[in-house]
């Protein structure tokens, strides 16, 4: 994961470490404005005594800033540090060229912390290393101790940046883990309730067709074909570890599309090459495709034709199915909905959804186009 990354377990991180910046920011204002009045060693009152008033006024405005995840980008940062920066370079000319402290002080590791807990241990660092340099760099004579503070805010930024980025991915990695249980569970809780119910009534109606034959046997038959599909994809699905496993394994949409032309009048149209996703987002697609297929055997007819088309764009992938039925009436998808016949809402909408892409649908006289687009992730695209 990226330091910028803005996934809600990175959000909550930040808002975390941000909350707790604050309490740090009030508690060095306050030694810098105490330890500055009890030395009041300037050449320059008024400079040295604006810059605290700055840092002053500066601390509440950074806090209110930062509490505002949308708030948190390069602008404000960059005027957080170059804040730092300033009051860093006034400090020669409001104490004279062989001061032995700076202005700020201790007040700066606010902005350093900022860029750490935002960017990680890149960004704690390059904060670091431009506070050190300008610190040693306004000084006519650089001490032992200037050298340690220079070192101790390297450290404190790279390894509170390191930390902070390490606290984002085990939040992300958590919040995977969470969803996955719950995915489980429900896969359970479902399958007891296909089985207590669905299957038992299928396996019913399979065995009484066979038993009452003519049209009743084909309904039988078919029952048991559904019962049969039923079983295995709850088998299927208790196999299945974890949505991380499945992501990580790649399979190529193109060819198992491919197989989908079996189907009598359907037309497979596929790049050249192979188009390589997870195995699970190829398995979703394939199910989404067979889904359209069937409302076209259902609606249309099983020697209605069909085409497919797969298309490799780089950072996505389409997959468009189209017929030439009379279309879909949009107030009957709606209707289904709420009886809860979820054929399309969940088999083809939700699915796509599931996998981060959109569906859309385009449907009329003329007949029916389903286009689904869904992103690749990066190492997809490599």
């Amino acid at each position: 994961m990226s330091s910028g990354t803005t996934t809600r377990a990175a959000v909550a991180v930040e808002d975390r470490m941000f909350a707790a910046l604050a309490v740090l920011r009030v508690v060095v204002l306050a030694y810098t404005v105490a330890i500055n009045a009890y030395r009041n060693n300037f050449e320059h009152p008024a400079l040295a005594w604006t810059c605290v008033g700055v840092m002053v006024l500066a601390t509440p405005a950074a806090i209110v800033a930062y509490a505002a995840p949308e708030r948190r980008g390069p602008a404000l940062l960059v005027a957080d540090l170059a804040l730092a920066v300033a009051l860093l370079l006034a400090t020669p000319i409001a104490k004279g060229e062989w001061f032995n402290a700076t202005i700020p002080g201790y007040w700066i590791v606010g902005a350093l912390l900022a860029w750490a807990v935002r960017y990680g241990w890149r960004g704690g660092t390059a904060a670091a290393v431009l506070l050190g340099a300008v610190d040693l760099l306004s000084r006519a004579e650089i001490a032992q101790k200037d050298w340690g503070n220079v070192f101790l805010i390297l450290l404190g930024g790279s390894m509170v940046g390191f930390l902070c980025e390490s606290l984002k991915e085990m939040s992300a990695a958590r919040d995977v883990a969470q969803r996955e249980a719950a995915a489980s569970a429900e896969r359970a809780r479902l399958a007891r309730v296909v089985h207590d119910g669905v299957l038992q009534v299928l396996a019913l109606v399979q065995r009484r067709g066979g038993e009452l034959g003519g049209d009743a046997a084909e309904l039988g038959r078919l029952a048991g074909e559904q019962e049969k599909a039923l079983r295995t994809l709850i088998r299927s699905q208790d196999s299945v570890s974890s949505t991380v496993g499945r992501a990580a394994r790649t399979a190529d949409l193109a060819s198992v599309l491919n197989a989908l032309g079996s189907r009598p009048a359907t037309e497979v149209a596929l790049p050249a090459g192979a188009v390589v996703l997870s195995s699970g987002a190829v398995e979703e697609l394939v199910a989404v495709v067979r889904a359209c297929l069937d409302n076209v055997d259902r609606h249309v007819g099983e020697a209605a034709p069909a085409w497919v088309l797969l298309e490799d764009l780089g950072d996505h992938v389409e997959v468009s199915v189209r017929d030439e039925g009379p279309g879909i009436d949009p107030d009957r998808l709606a209707e289904a909905e709420r009886d809860g016949r979820l054929g399309v809402a969940e088999s083809i909408r939700g699915r796509i959804r599931d996998l981060g892409g959109t569906a859309t649908l385009d449907t009329g006289s003329y007949g029916t186009e389903w286009t689904f687009v869904l992103p690749r992730e990066p190492q997809e695209r490599s």
